[in-house]
Parts: structure tokens; C-alpha cells; sequence
């Protein structure tokens, strides 16, 4: 919960934050407010003690594009929809108990919000731009994050060594990300996005490609498919066994002119592929104990414990 909610006194929940005034509007202009939101944030940080457990499960929440103006935008929006002004309130993300700045470029040295008996300086180490560009792509950035390698802009999976469009340097220059790592390490691995699976932000989890945009094998020039390099969604279900694979996208998995599910009537809907293959078919008979779905009631329906991989 927020700020403000029934459940917590206002600024009870996150004391190293000023608080969503509540309280009269003159109560910003005496010291004593202030003096006191400080004394509060200073507490909390001695009071806060580090995790001595080890955690057993990792959610990495990416928003794409949200930049501190978007988080301010929507910081106000949330108070004056709360009648305020809609400076003074806080989002949920706001009232961890430990939080940082990741700086766009350059060597970086952020203040984060750690506990006063450990250093407030902490280096953060994640800088979004790509090795051939200062503004980078969900592309670029995607393996920055996932594969830990910064890349050039535009391509998946792949180090500083490939060339954008140039299907041959894809091989020998693949990067492997967190997730793939993990699943070599027996951990059960999923992607949940909002846009199509095949996109540059989840693509980076599990592709290796020298263009975001090869989402099926219609989107590839006849060169790259000569010399061998596969696209996007091809490499969705053969690169690494994904546990849970939920998002948009089916268009490109499914033989060219196959009707949508979903939007049976509508051709723009229909599937893309010129290989003719069902990559939704091929998965689900690879897979011993594989669901795939495509509407909230099929998915609401997956509650069996035999189901080891879902596709959605």
C-alpha cells in the first residue's frame, strides 16, 4: 500500500520520506515539520536490520521507459487524485527500505538508502547506454541487464562484437543471460511481460540476435535465413526450457495465414510464419506436462501440480 491508506498512519510506512501532507497546509512552513520528518528517516535507518536469510526466489520488475519523469508524472497524478496538490505523495516503490539511482551514463558513485552502520556511498553499476550509442534501445540495454555484457544497440544476446544486420557474427559472439543461467542451475525460470515475448526487453532473456526486429522468420532477409541465424520466436522454444512464457506474440509462432484464436475474423491477426511451422504445437509436444493457453479462462483453469511449463 501507498501512503495515507486505512491501514498504516500517515507516514508510518515510510519514515525517510516526507510524508503526504494530511495535516494543514502551514505545517510545511514551521521548521519543526521538517526537523521532525528527518528524525524519523534517521530512526528507521538505524532501526533497519539487514536480510539474514537467503532468498528463494528472484523477480526482476523491468518498466520500460520509466525514467524519473515518468515516476514523477505519475507521483503527482496519484496525489491529486488523493486531492492534494500531488508533490507530496509517494509511490509504492518509494517506500523500500532500500532503493538507488541508476545513473543513464559515465562512472556513477549514487547515494542509496542503506542502514547507517553500513557506507552510504554504494557504487551502481548499471549504465544504459550501448557500447556504439549514448541513447540506448530496450535492446541493447536488455542484454546490458540480463547478460550482465554491454552490447550495441538493437541486438539481443550478443557482445560488442556483432554487427547489426550481419547475420554471421552472431555465432561466437552469443551471451548468455541470468535466466538461461539458471536454468542450467535447475531453477524453474519464467517471463511475464505486457508486450509480445519476442520484444527486445524479454528477447534479451533467452536470443541471440544481430536485429530486435527478427520476431519470426517473414521479418528475416533471405541472406540471414541462408546463412543460418533463426529467428526470435524460433529461438523462444529451442534456446533455453522456459518454465513460464506469458505475453503477446502468438502471431509469429503459428504457420502464415493461421487464424487467430482470438480474433478468428480479423486477418491482420493471422499467423506470420513462412517456415509453416506451429511453434506453439512444436513446444507443447516437447515439453512433458506443457500447458499453453490464450484467454483468462484457460488460464484460470491451469491448477494442476503435473503442469511444469505453461505458455500463455
Amino acid at each position: 500500500r501507498g501512503l495515507g491508506s486505512d491501514a498504516h498512519p500517515q507516514g508510518a510506512q515510510c519514515p525517510h520520506i516526507p510524508p503526504a501532507l494530511l495535516l494543514p497546509p502551514d505545517a510545511e512552513k514551521t521548521p519543526g515539520y521538517w526537523n521532525k520528518g528527518a528524525r524519523r528517516s534517521l530512526e528507521s535507518a538505524l532501526a533497519l536490520q539487514p536480510t539474514a536469510q537467503r532468498a528463494k526466489n528472484i523477480i526482476l520488475f523491468m518498466g520500460d521507459g520509466m525514467g524519473l519523469p515518468t515516476m514523477s508524472a505519475a507521483r503527482i497524478y496519484k496525489g491529486q487524485l488523493a486531492g492534494g496538490s500531488g508533490e507530496e505523495s509517494v509511490l509504492a516503490m518509494e517506500t523500500f527500505p532500500h532503493i538507488a539511482l541508476a545513473k543513464v551514463s559515465g562512472q556513477y558513485w549514487g547515494v542509496a538508502l542503506l542502514p547507517l552502520s553500513e557506507s552510504p556511498l554504494t557504487p551502481l553499476c548499471f549504465q544504459t547506454y550501448t557500447i556504439d550509442r549514448q541513447v540506448p534501445d530496450s535492446a541493447g540495454t536488455g542484454t546490458a541487464y540480463l547478460c550482465g555484457v554491454k552490447a550495441n544497440a538493437k541486438m539481443l544476446g550478443l557482445s560488442g562484437a556483432a554487427v547489426y544486420g550481419k547475420c554471421r557474427t552472431t555465432f561466437g559472439n552469443e551471451v548468455d543471460s541470468i535466466l538461461h543461467r539458471a536454468r542450467l542451475a535447475g531453477k524453474s525460470v519464467g517471463i511475464v511481460t505486457t508486450t509480445r515475448v519476442q520484444h527486445a526487453s524479454p528477447g534479451a532473456a533467452y536470443a541471440h540476435s544481430v536485429s530486435r526486429s527478427w520476431y519470426a522468420d517473414a521479418n528475416m532477409p533471405k541472406e540471414a535465413l541462408r546463412d543460418g541465424c533463426k529467428d526470435i520466436a524460433y529461438q523462444l522454444v529451442h534456446n533455453t526450457d522456459i518454465n513460464v512464457i506469458l505475453g503477446g506474440g502468438r502471431m509469429y509462432m503459428t504457420p502464415k495465414w493461421s487464424p487467430d484464436p482470438e480474433y478468428p475474423e480479423d486477418p491482420a491477426q493471422n499467423g506470420t510464419r513462412k517456415d509453416g511451422v506451429d511453434l506453439i504445437a512444436k513446444w507443447l509436444s516437447a515439453k512433458q506436462g506443457a500447458r499453453y493457453v490464450w484467454d483468462k479462462k484457460g488460464l484460470d483453469a491451469v491448477e494442476d501440480d503435473s503442469v511444469s511449463h505453461l505458455m500463455g
